[in-house]
């Protein structure tokens, strides 16, 4: 048994939880590679555990009062279990070193939790577990190993309903670990690309086209010009397509592609435009409709981004408004019911003031428009979401009185789910969209309406939204992470 240790160095902390992470994963390899080749006793059952980090103050904090994260708000005991200490390994010496600074008085506490680590996250989302056993073994598997628990993977800590019992600590974290490794081994499944490559700013569109005009961007920055590479050529050093298909800076001592593009795409591709701090951004194709939005961003959330903002299309709901002009959104109507369990909906969602600033400046110098001439082209207002696609056919009356009261400019269906979720998991959002119809105006989207739109639209919005992620990346997450997102009794960790 490996012994738990306390700690008022991060590094050393942090080493030591890996050292019990790899050990406990290293023994379900070995294992069950013994059971692949039948070497294993069927009548010894299989178990290892995550390791768990704990902290213990008597005292309140000494902060600065700005921060939202990094810090326990009540005196007592509060813990969580860690995983993969490879990716997460800068979030958690961030986590570690604040709370360190913040509550001087404790030390952190690293040792072996009782939360069984499943079998099928030791051995990684590019192994499939079922491939070469018989079917005999398939059906022993369970009875030696442990699998993924439901119960261990609720939401409860991020949607405030968590009761801690009398006795146990507090939670650090808003997820455990194996509700990591189940979203790590999903963003695999959904979006064809490992997590190592998700980077901390990250765009979602509903159109193939913006995803057409971030590849040919992408790769325009890896390739090296006969007059060299301008400042974000050298920024980023990489680009990865589904598949895990990487294409490296031409600067870079890497070359060449690693990866393979798979034959069909999955359910909803990412992009990668990776820098060496993970600072980079990431576009992401959810499709139609907000079950896909709340779906990628349920496991999204466990990467612990700085920022989201949807790119897409809208219905533009007001007269004066012309295709292709832009909608900030700085409230949302939620229509589409996927989310209301989970966050009510009497819970508001605001708009965040940092992430409205950047998108507004963005637009602004991207178009070239300032100030009073910006609202030639941009209106600010509420966005309904619906579930519905085809909600021009609903009898008229009931959609246009609803939408009139609410003071809704544009009608979509995915940008309030995004943000809701943001809210939820407390990753500040926003949202840009740009007008593609006008269905209360006689201007449905029709494919020859809809191709001029696209090819005069596209690539400028796509500018927007990487100039705005830029812009927010040069604040810092200490001024990123609002305050507003954080609860009463919120847990340390980001």
């Amino acid at each position: 048994m490996m012994t738990t240790r306390g700690f008022r160095d991060p590094d050393k902390a942090l080493a030591w939880a890996k050292e019990i992470y790899d050990a406990n994963v290293n023994y379900l390899r070995h294992a069950f590679d013994l059971f692949g080749k039948s070497e294993w006793d069927s009548d010894v059952r299989v178990r290892a555990t995550y390791p768990y980090v704990a902290i213990t103050t008597t005292k309140g904090p000494s902060i600065d009062n700005r921060l939202s994260y990094g810090f326990i708000s009540r005196p007592g005991t509060y813990s969580c279990t860690i995983t993969r200490p490879d990716l997460y390994r800068n979030y958690y010496l961030e986590q570690f070193t604040l709370l360190l600074t913040n509550h001087p008085d404790a030390e952190l506490e690293v040792g072996v939790s009782d939360l069984p680590i499943p079998l099928h996250f030791a051995l990684g989302d590019k192994f499939h577990l079922e491939r070469d056993l018989t079917a005999e073994q398939i059906q022993t598997l369970p009875m030696i190993f442990d699998q993924p628990d439901l119960a261990h993977m609720d939401d409860t800590i991020p949607n405030g309903t968590h009761v801690t019992k009398p006795g146990d600590p507090g939670p650090l974290a808003l997820f455990n670990a194996q509700r990591v490794d189940l979203s790590l081994q999903r963003l695999k499944h959904y979006t064809g690309t490992s997590a190592e490559h998700f980077q901390k700013f990250v765009l979602f569109t509903n159109y193939q086209f913006y995803v057409d005009e971030f590849v040919r961007d992408g790769h325009k920055l890896m390739t090296k010009s006969e007059e060299g590479m301008d400042e974000r050529g050298e920024e980023y050093y990489a680009f990865v397509e589904p598949g895990n298909a990487v294409t490296y800076n031409a600067n870079t001592e890497t070359t060449g592609n690693e990866g393979q593009k798979p034959p069909r795409m999955p359910q909803m591709p990412a992009y990668h435009l990776k820098r060496r701090d993970g600072m980079g951004i990431t576009l992401i194709n959810i499709g139609v409709g907000p079950s896909n939005a709340k779906t990628i961003t349920d496991h999204v959330a466990v990467l612990r981004s700085h920022a989201w903002i949807m790119l897409g299309h809208c219905a533009g709901l007001r007269n004066s408004q012309k295709l292709g002009d832009y909608v900030l959104s700085h409230g949302y109507v939620r229509d589409d019911g996927v989310l209301d369990s989970a966050v009510p909906l009497w819970v508001p969602i605001p708009a965040l003031s940092e992430i409205q600033v950047a998108l507004e400046k963005a637009v602004s110098e991207i178009t070239g428009l300032k100030d009073y001439d910006l609202k030639k082209i941009m209106r600010t207002g509420t966005v309904a979401t619906v579930s519905d696609r085809n909600w021009e056919l609903w009898e008229q009356s009931v959609p246009v009185q609803r939408l009139s009261q609410c003071r809704a400019v544009a009608l979509d269906m995915e940008s309030a789910t995004i943000c809701t979720n943001g809210f939820r998991f407390r990753v500040p959002y926003g949202t840009l969209l740009c007008v593609s119809d006008k269905p209360l105006h006689g201007q449905l989207k029709l494919p020859g309406m809809a191709d001029t739109f696209y090819r005069e639209r596209v690539e400028q919005h796509l500018k927007i939204g990487v100039s705005t992620m830029e812009k927010i990346r040069a604040m810092g997450p200490g001024r990123l992470h609002s305050r507003k997102l954080r609860s009463f009794t919120e847990v340390a960790f980001l």
